[in-house]
C-alpha cells in the first residue's frame, strides 16, 4: 500500500511503502526496487518491521510516475496490493507496480487591479467598457438608448486533486469524477454507500477498498484544515482505520 504526503514548496513527495508481512513471511531482508533505484538491490532502501507489516519512506520529485516492486532477499519479486496501478513489465506474464506523482501545479489566484487614487476622470487605460470612436451629434428629440444588462458569466465546475485524499488514487479519482464528484465538497457530502457502490461498479480490482474515512478527510480538505487532516491520514492505513 501506498501513503503519500505532498511538500508543494519542494515539489516533492514523502511515499511510505508498506507491504504486509503475510506477503514476505519467511524473507529476512525485504527491499523497495524500482525506476527510482536503477532497479538495483544494493541502492534500494531497506523496508523495516512496523507490527504486521514491512515499510519505508522515499522522497520523490513530482510530475510523473514510477514503476517499482519489493524484493525478498535479492531473490523474489512481490507487487504491492494496492497500488496505483499494474503495468506490464520486459518480461512476458509480468506487472510492476506504479506509484503516481503526476500532481497537477494549482495556479496562484490572480490579483484583483488596484483602483486608480484620487477623485479624478478615469483615464481610458483604467476603464473597462470599450471606448466608443466619435459619433454624429445626436437629433435633438432622439431618446437615449437603455443600455443591454451583461450577460452572467458562467462559473467552472471545481475540479480539486482527490489523490491527496488517502485511499483515492488516480483511477480511484477517475471513477469519481465520472460520478460526479470532483471537489473535496463534493466528495465530503457523499454517502459511504454510495462511494462504495461506485467502487463495486468497478469491478472486482476495488473492491477490496474501504471509503469509510474519505468523506471525513475530504472535509478537512475542503476546510483548509491539512494539518488535522495529515494527523487523521498519520492513524490510517490505506485510508481505512488502523
Amino acid at each position: 500500500m501506498l501513503k503519500k504526503q505532498y511538500q508543494k514548496t519542494k515539489k516533492v513527495a514523502k511515499v511510505t511503502f508498506t507491504l504486509p508481512k503475510e506477503a514476505a513471511a519467511e524473507a529476512k531482508e525485504v527491499r523497495v526496487v524500482g525506476e527510482f533505484s536503477d532497479w538495483k538491490w544494493e541502492n534500494s532502501p531497506l523496508m523495516k518491521v512496523a507490527g504486521k507489516e514491512y515499510q519505508t519512506v522515499i522522497e520523490l520529485a513530482l510530475g510523473r510516475k514510477y514503476e517499482f516492486r519489493y524484493m525478498l532477499d535479492n531473490q523474489k519479486w512481490e507487487n504491492d496490493w494496492a497500488a496505483d496501478d499494474y503495468v506490464p513489465s520486459p518480461y512476458a506474464g509480468v506487472y510492476n507496480s506504479v506509484v503516481n506523482l503526476e500532481v497537477a501545479v494549482e495556479a496562484a489566484p490572480a490579483k484583483a487591479a488596484k483602483k486608480p487614487a484620487g477623485k479624478g476622470k478615469a483615464t481610458t487605460a483604467s476603464k473597462t467598457e470599450e471606448v466608443k470612436p466619435n459619433a454624429a451629434p445626436a437629433k435633438a428629440k432622439a431618446a437615449p438608448k437603455k443600455a443591454a444588462a451583461p450577460k452572467a458569466a458562467k462559473t467552472a465546475a471545481v475540479k480539486e486533486d482527490l489523490t491527496k485524499i488517502e485511499g483515492v488514487g488516480p483511477k480511484i479519482a477517475e471513477l469519481l469524477n465520472a460520478a460526479g464528484i470532483s471537489s473535496f465538497a463534493a466528495l465530503a457530502k457523499a454517502d459511504a454507500k454510495v462511494l462504495k457502490s461506485v467502487l463495486d461498479k468497478a469491478g472486482s480490482r476495488y473492491k477490496m477498498h474501504d471509503p469509510t474515512t474519505w468523506p471525513k478527510q475530504a472535509s478537512l480538505a475542503a476546510a483548509g484544515k491539512w494539518d488535522e487532516l495529515k494527523k487523521l491520514q498519520d492513524s490510517l492505513k490505506g485510508g481505512k482505520k488502523a
